[in-house]
């Protein structure tokens, strides 16, 4: 599958990644590079990404119902009134990943995500200014998706989060949320997502507050 790309029986072609898994292939039809602005979506995603640090993004998909259990549908303004109770609590949890430095962090990163609402008005307002400006090349194939990790702006959007006291949120992290919440169309050329990404990006009313 040098192409990266899969055709089902119907025809309808997909990248390699979600092949055989039906809940991934959902996934990669109904939900990735979609464009998000919703503050809480955008909250999970990227909270969702650092859980995924060092494992398979499909393990983080099939906890992901737990995940939205545990941590109140990723409300960061309940999640910042956690205390050592509620970590205990989760820690025993296995239906989520029981790893303390991620499960502090998203504590951490919620009281962050409360001041970046205050300051920014919206979490979306923020993490939208770091959009690529640039035409970005399409990906053609597996290896050009492969070899596509990160990207200028989502180093700096990286740095700019641990600034802001953001943790497990390093450049590779802030790139997988970037394609996750549509800020790039990291669609195959070909696959069946791509135009309709693309089309969908086009008509995205950026937030800015």
């Amino acid at each position: 599958m040098t192409s990266g790309l899969y055709t089902d029986d119907s025809g309808t072609a997909r990248c390699w990644w979600c092949q055989g898994h039906d809940d991934y292939q959902a996934y990669h039809d109904s939900e990735w590079g979609y464009p998000v602005a919703d503050d809480h979506r955008l909250f999970e995603k990227i909270c969702l990404e650092g859980f995924q640090s060092g494992l398979s993004w499909l393990t983080i998909l099939r906890k992901r119902d737990n995940f939205r259990k545990a941590f109140h549908n990723f409300n960061f303004h309940r999640i910042a009134r956690f205390g050592s109770v509620q970590v205990k609590k989760l820690l025993q949890n296995d239906g989520i990943v029981r790893h303390r430095g991620k499960i502090e962090a998203t504590v951490n990163n919620a009281k962050c995500a409360l001041h970046m609402e205050q300051e920014f008005g919206s979490l979306a307002a923020f993490f939208w200014q770091y959009e690529p400006k640039k035409r970005r090349a399409v990906l053609r194939n597996k290896t050009d998706a492969c070899h596509r990790t990160t990207c200028d702006e989502a180093v700096r959007l990286s740095k700019d989060l641990r600034k802001l006291a953001w943790k497990f949120v390093g450049p590779t992290t802030a790139y997988a949320f970037m394609q996750s919440m549509g800020m790039v169309n990291d669609h195959l050329k070909g696959c069946s997502s791509h135009v309709g990404i693309r089309d969908l990006r086009v008509r995205f009313k950026r937030p800015t507050r």
